[in-house]
């Protein structure tokens, strides 16, 4: 018999998620039918997008979420004990996977590469969603060139400094803006060229000016609001824009007043898009890991983790994610 805990929704969240809006409760989980398997969780993912996202989902249900898990028994042939794999269940130990979440589409299983020597818990993070999302969010959409500057919002996130890593490697000029003086340090520490603690400056048009005196050509956006317009401001014409979320927007009790950007797109001729990383295939996630294996093992593409011990700490690590207390990517090890 296995007793299997998860996260439920009881509250929509109002604001900053409270610790009342999620409950653990306990299931037991029926004896495995043929073509299922069963996994134990190792490592949880929590993430910004699972704020807004969350709307969505109907109370009483498993709160929304990737998770890095073993497989302990299986019924199905493609799935062996002892393989690690990569589900997005939810917040939860166990897990009975069958027909119904393997057919999926876009598929929310995979598999951990076993030939990539690194730490499993990287399946959640540089060598997995947010991975691909710096991958391709930058590279597809901002299509950078040598010599460009390119400036990045929330940078010392997961994907943030992983996406100035990536433009340093194609031969790009990287400004970052972070939350705290540790994580400028930071930002410097692997490669950024400027690194800016935004809750010092007095303004932050100066303060980009300042290090962007030649102008943006590619702009890599995590925080929307203030940033989003004072960037786009300094931006050269046919600059690039990938807008990969508005963490600034997520916890705002009221919509935020509209702000003028359509004329500074208009005039800059800039290119915006945002995007959502499903749009990628895990094929082509696949080849994006490889490459990033890569470089990490060149030196060239490094990652920090904050690592919360305990699943019944995972609140207390998604609420951190709102507050600026993660460096690199946030992650629970049950």
């Amino acid at each position: 018999m296995v007793i299997a805990r998860k996260y439920v929704l009881k509250s929509h969240f109002q604001g900053l998620p409270k610790r009342e809006d999620l409950e653990i409760v306990e299931e037991e989980l029926p004896p495995l039918k043929d073509g299922e398997f069963l996994t134990e969780t190792l490592w949880l993912t929590v993430d910004p997008y699972m704020r807004p996202y969350s709307q969505f989902l109907e109370l009483g249900t498993t709160m929304i979420g990737e998770l890095v898990a073993k497989v302990t028994e299986s019924k199905n042939p493609n799935y062996s004990v002892g393989e690690v794999v990569v589900a997005n269940v939810g917040w939860r130990t166990h897990t009975i996977v069958g027909e119904s979440i393997l057919q999926q589409s876009p598929p929310i299983v995979r598999k951990v590469d076993p030939s990539i020597n690194l730490p499993s818990s990287t399946a959640v993070g540089i060598l997995g969603m947010p991975g691909a999302t710096s991958y391709y969010g930058f590279l597809k959409i901002c299509s950078p060139k040598p010599g460009e500057t390119l400036v990045v919002t929330g940078a010392a996130g997961a994907v943030g400094s992983a996406v100035g890593q990536i433009a340093k490697i194609k031969g790009c000029r990287v400004v970052g803006f972070a939350g705290s003086d540790d994580k400028v340090a930071y930002l410097k520490s692997i490669g950024f060229d400027e690194a800016i603690n935004y809750k010092t400056v007095t303004s932050l048009s100066d303060a980009l000016k300042k290090a962007c005196p030649n102008g943006v050509d590619l702009f890599f956006d995590n925080v929307g609001g203030e940033f989003f317009e004072v960037v786009l401001s300094q931006m050269n014409t046919f600059g690039r824009v990938s807008v990969c979320g508005c963490i600034s927007q997520y916890n705002l009790e009221e919509p935020p007043k509209a702000r003028p950007v359509s004329s500074l797109i208009l005039f800059h001729q800039l290119k915006v898009e945002g995007f959502v990383v499903l749009r990628w295939s895990f094929e082509e996630w696949s080849a994006a890991f490889k490459e990033m294996a890569q470089w990490i093992q060149e030196g060239k593409l490094k990652y920090e983790e904050t690592v919360t011990e305990g699943f019944d700490k995972m609140f207390d690590a998604f609420l951190g994610l709102f507050k600026g207390e993660n460096l690199g990517k946030a992650v629970v090890k049950v």
